[in-house]
């Protein structure tokens, strides 16, 4: 099926020229004198691009913009314009265009703009189909460890080759990196490997009184202190053949550390008030955000039990390390959230997404987990916008957000130089297409730091 384009111009000239040539190109087209016209055909059937004048009696661009975004958010729109200002180009992309024209228009640049903004509604369609099949295999497996960045990649290959073995893991990783999320995968890999009943339990020590820990980890005899009136079993048992995860290893104190030792040495613990050690098949394993070698040096934890611990250990990277895998993270934790909000949320306006992906995130996934928790409380479907985000969270890098005028324009400038020099290697060219000399582009790729991303 041909592109359909919706053209917009109170001028009969400019319409039907755009119109014509359009149509010569092979695209199926449509034409409106007015924003109120083009409005009433947009509700009726659906484009995939739209050329719109700013200047139209009634309504003006600006608003049929904003309008049409509502109808469709995922229509692209290419502004047309005979007096274009920084402040409203800035403004245009800031209401979600994807691009603009200057009047007088040349047709042969009509039709690259087009080509290259439906090859990126390509590419945008192909993407959120793959995010779609991922989503579809998170389902499947809800607590699986979404990432697909390289780092990921290398981690989750050394997790496959550790799952079916018995050995113990230590999973290190800054906090908030999903480190539980990759002991499950872990135990998931392992089961599928081979079924076994065993169940999976997580223990935080950090979250137990010391007083208490060794009680939750290896249970206790009737009569052993007051209040036992029965046998308990402790975690080590409970797990069965299956997986038990000690997260915040390095928060054990040292007497509990000597005990655990000699479980995973013999496979065996002793229950308190118990004169017999009991055995125990469950895997064991652990995870911290401390660097248990520098504890060890420093007397904090047994050297021993660390290299115990540390027979494969598997070190996930921080969010800011991995900002490819963000689109996938937030798109899958948005959906979550929606479901359980009873929203139909399809996806983050683009300005968010910039947001995200420039926020570093010292918290990683749990702290992108709670920004989107709270835009789904606060925004309207179906887009997640920028505003909705923390304010923490707002992108650096754009004209977005920013109230200075020289400010936005400096970030205009830069983004939109670099977008030509993208499409234009050639610098003899894309300053011809800005409109400027070559010693000027040179200048303000200095200026704008844009030599290593351009190749200049």
């Amino acid at each position: 099926m041909p592109a359909s384009i919706l053209v917009i111009d109170d001028e009969p000239l400019i319409r039907d020229t755009l119109s014509e040539f359009l149509q010569q190109e092979g695209f199926e087209v449509a034409s409106c004198g007015s924003g109120e016209a083009a409005l009433e055909r947009a509700a009726e059937r659906s484009f995939d691009l739209v050329l719109c004048d700013i200047n139209l009696p009634g309504i003006d661009g600006l608003d049929v913009l904003e309008r049409l975004l509502q109808l469709d958010p995922e229509i692209f729109v290419v502004l047309i314009t005979a007096y274009a200002t920084v402040e409203t180009a800035v403004e245009a992309f800031q209401k979600g265009a994807q691009d603009y024209l200057m009047k007088p228009i040349l047709l042969p640049e009509v039709g690259r703009k087009i080509r290259r903004l439906l090859e990126q509604r390509d590419v945008r369609r192909e993407n959120q189909w793959l995010r779609r099949e991922l989503h579809r295999e998170a389902d499947t497996n809800p607590e699986m460890v979404l990432g697909r960045s390289p780092a990921m990649k290398r981690t989750m290959e050394l997790a496959r080759k550790a799952a079916p073995t018995p050995s113990t893991v230590l999973i290190l990783g800054e906090s908030g990196t999903g480190k539980e999320l990759m002991a499950r995968a872990i135990h998931r890999m392992a089961q599928a490997a081979k079924p076994t009943s065993g169940k999976f339990l997580a223990l935080n020590c950090a979250a137990i009184p010391a007083d208490l820990l060794e009680n939750q980890l290896f249970g206790h005899r009737k009569g052993a202190f007051t209040g036992a009136d029965r046998d308990t079993p402790g975690v080590f048992t409970a797990a069965g053949d299956g997986t038990l995860f000690l997260d915040e290893i390095g928060e054990l104190p040292m007497a509990t550390q000597a005990k655990l030792l000699r479980a995973i040495e013999q496979k065996e613990i002793l229950p308190v008030g118990a004169s017999e050690p009991v055995k125990f098949q469950a895997r064991i394993l652990a995870a911290t955000n401390k660097n248990l070698e520098k504890e060890a040096a420093a007397g904090r934890f047994r050297s021993d039990l660390f290299y115990r611990l540390n027979v494969m250990a598997l070190s996930l990277p921080s969010l800011k390390e991995r900002t490819e895998d963000i689109p996938e993270l937030a798109e899958f934790l948005l959906r979550k959230h929606a479901v359980a909000m009873g929203k139909r949320f399809t996806g983050f306006h683009r300005e968010a997404m910039q947001a995200l992906l420039a926020n570093p995130w010292p918290g990683n996934i749990r702290e992108l987990d709670n920004a989107i928790q709270r835009a789904a409380i606060l925004g309207e479907p179906p887009l997640v916008q920028a505003g909705d985000l923390p304010s923490g969270g707002r992108a650096v890098s754009s004209p977005f957000g920013v109230e200075n005028l020289a400010e936005a324009y400096a970030r205009f400038e830069r983004m939109h130089i670099e977008r030509i020099l993208t499409e234009t290697p050639d610098k003899r060219d894309a300053a011809r297409r800005l409109g400027i000399g070559l010693s000027s582009l040179y200048r303000k790729i200095e200026e704008h730091g844009l030599g290593d991303e351009t190749g200049a």
